[in-house]
């Protein structure tokens, strides 16, 4: 696999993200279900937006590594949550998910009414090999 970032910019590097990411010669596209704070047994967490952050990165990488990819390979990360002011705030958590990671994505983070029972944000990637 061959990915080339487009950045025509340098200010989003402090948020995390890219402009764009052209990949060629791929092996496989794995498109996730949105990955949000839901326990192993099915219930929701009811925890605040930095647990529930927590929670999230960890059930994405598991579905990612589950399917035989790697966290690396994610190429566009949507980022779904109830307040971008309560996200922003723990932002660095993320940050540092994606830096341990080495990811370079197009992102965008949406503020939305609701999200299901008492969930509070909810990660959707597709990811390249």
């Amino acid at each position: 696999m061959e990915k080339k970032v487009v950045n025509p910019w340098q200010w989003q590097d402090e948020r995390s993200y890219v402009q764009a990411v052209e990949v060629k010669a791929i092996t496989g596209t794995l498109y996730c279900s949105g990955q949000a704070a839901i326990h192993a047994d099915g219930t929701n967490s009811t925890g605040d937006m930095k647990a529930q952050l927590i929670l999230s990165l960890q059930n994405l990488e598991q579905v990612i590594q589950e399917a035989g990819y790697a966290c690396s390979g994610i190429v566009r990360l949507n980022i779904y949550t109830t307040s971008t002011a309560e996200l922003f705030s723990c932002f660095d958590i993320f940050q540092h998910w994606i830096a341990q990671h080495g990811i370079r994505q197009a992102s965008t983070v949406l503020e939305v009414k609701s999200l299901f029972e008492t969930l509070k944000v909810e990660l959707e990637a597709t990811v390249v090999k």
